[in-house]
């Protein structure tokens, strides 16, 4: 059964049931919860019970009430809402810290690519922007590479073979064992560089984002004129390493935090997720 606009009404019961149970200090009883949502007991119990089975609702002494399992689905929705501010906060110091355009980026899975999800242009008058929302192959960006480096075996294995690498400028490495050395030595340093790779003129640093999981899905990354990110390339390398393992919910794996290099704070390798000075206003 469905409503006007197609919506499982099962669904919208669900969403029902936890609402009104949220709602009450003391719980609900099922002919509460059946006055309260106009539906029938017997329908109600279809969807009770495997709540409760998974924990999501206890029942007990007759009365409803939510369980640890809808407890913790509440601190996971609240800790996304948390990092987003948390992670836009890093990209602001970033970007004031670096001088430079910060990108927050996604990886597309199914598109075998990287996204550019939001943006923070620099202030200076030459300068690398790309267009927001625009999208660069994982196998020759920096971030993209981030995000390649840290996906499951079985997948980064399954995009290497199935992936036609392309040479987009002069300098980008078409090499499948070249590439897989890079891939490498990112997972184990936490950081990618790559100049003139994707875009002539254009070179950026990428690190990556730990999930609450150990899992990347996201990635900060610097991006700047060629010329001027040679100049300072270490200097970005140990900023956005900083920068992202401040925001991750998860500690980095311990081959980055043993061995990432000599340039790298050392407060990078903590992993722990902690708030960055507020930006100073111009």
């Amino acid at each position: 059964m469905t409503t006007l606009d197609g919506t499982p009404r099962s669904l919208l019961r669900v969403l029902g049931l936890f609402e009104a149970v949220a709602g009450s200090k003391d719980g609900l009883a099922l002919a509460d919860l059946s006055r309260a949502l106009g539906s029938p007991k017997s329908s109600l119990l279809l969807l009770l019970r495997p709540l409760v089975a998974q924990g999501h609702l206890t029942h007990i002494d007759g009365r409803y009430r939510l369980g640890p399992a809808a407890f913790r689905l509440a601190n996971t929705i609240l800790a996304a809402r948390d990092q987003s501010a948390q992670l836009r906060n890093a990209m602001e110091w970033l970007a004031r810290k670096s001088g430079e355009t910060v990108h927050l980026t996604t990886i597309e899975r199914e598109l075998g690519l990287v996204a550019y999800v939001e943006i923070i242009p620099s202030e200076q008058p030459v300068r690398y922007v790309p267009q927001l929302g625009s999208m660069r192959p994982l196998h020759s960006s920096s971030a993209g590479r981030v995000l390649l480096a840290f996906q499951d075996e079985a997948w980064r294995e399954d995009y290497l073979k199935r992936t036609q690498i392309k040479r987009l400028t002069p300098h980008t490495t078409t090499s499948l064992a070249a590439l897989r050395r890079i891939l490498d030595d990112v997972r184990r340093e936490g950081v990618c560089v790559t100049i003139e790779e994707t875009i002539l003129g254009a070179a950026g640093c990428a690190a990556p984002v730990f999930d609450a999981d150990g899992g990347v899905s996201t990635a900060l990354l610097i991006g700047a004129p060629a010329d001027r990110f040679r100049r300072d390339v270490e200097r970005h390398k140990a900023l956005v390493r900083e920068a992202a393992a401040r925001v991750s919910a998860a500690p980095p794996p311990a081959a980055i935090r043993a061995g990432s290099g000599p340039e790298r704070p050392a407060s990078a390798s903590r992993g722990t997720r902690r708030r960055l000075p507020a930006p100073q206003a111009p």
